[in-house]
């Protein structure tokens, strides 16, 4: 609360701008949050919701000569900087759909097929797009996002304000699990791309035994139906893949907020 008259009002207002800054910077790294379509001001007031009451349950002492100062400065990097590690250990497990559309539209033929990406705001392929929605989807209705500001607050705990720098363990580790990314990206689109490949491989014969048929004109409209639909017949295969990916992601995130 805001203390009676004016005399307390500058300190308060320097705490909730420190309460905001690793909640506001982990919004910034993370999947749905991190989008440009969400306003600013939204993404403001939730992370002074979710900072405040962090704060309040540690013993934050502010620093002697406030935050204009190095004691400040380095307490204000350590904030951003292990916001934005539990942002983006998240998107990591986030773009594990992006990298299986990227390898479903190659194989399907559609790579030039690019649309707008709501969440990055730049081109992506038509798959990709697909698989993104259907990431965001996952996210959302598995609790995700509350998952996520449950290990804001949790930071809290084990690395408090002024003390939250990663350790070389802790950055090791989430540069490693950059390695599940392809990983997981190829084992969401291991059913279509496979079955495209085999597709393909069908192409190939028919070109080598009838030499007359334009393959162009034949293989790639073949190609592209039979992708859509293994992409119909495997979606519930897929949103596995892309649901223990979000929840990876949100593991390593954990692991990091814990000093782990």
């Amino acid at each position: 609360m805001i203390p009676q008259g004016l005399a307390g009002l500058e300190t308060q207002l320097w705490l909730w701008m420190i309460a905001m800054i690793r909640p506001g910077a982990a919004f910034v790294a993370a999947p749905v949050f991190g989008a440009p379509q969400v306003p600013l001001q939204l993404r403001a007031v939730v992370a002074l919701a979710i900072g405040v009451p962090a704060l309040a349950n540690t013993a934050f002492v502010m620093p002697q000569d406030g935050l204009v100062s190095i004691a400040g400065t380095l307490l204000v990097a350590g904030e951003v900087l292990i916001g934005l590690a539990l942002g983006f250990a998240v998107q990591i497990g986030f773009s594990a759909a992006l990298v299986a559309g990227e390898v479903v539209s190659n194989a399907m033929g559609l790579g030039f097929a690019a649309m707008m990406d709501p969440g990055t705001g730049a081109p992506t392929p038509a798959i990709s797009q697909y698989l993104s929605l259907m990431a965001i989807f996952l996210f959302l209705a598995t609790g995700g996002h509350l998952q996520l500001a449950g290990i804001i607050v949790e930071s809290y705990r084990a690395l408090p304000p002024g003390e939250a720098w990663l350790g070389a363990r802790s950055m090791q580790g989430l540069v490693l699990f950059g390695g599940d990314l392809f990983a997981a990206g190829l084992a969401i689109a291991l059913p279509v791309g496979f079955a495209i490949i085999l597709v393909q491989l069908v192409m190939a014969m028919l070109a080598r035994s009838a030499p007359q048929m334009n393959i162009f004109s034949v293989g790639l409209p073949a190609t592209i139906m039979a992708g859509l639909v293994l992409l119909a017949i495997a979606a519930p295969v897929m949103a596995d893949g892309i649901a223990a990916a979000l929840q990876r992601g949100l593991a390593q995130a954990h692991l990091l907020a814990t000093g782990g």
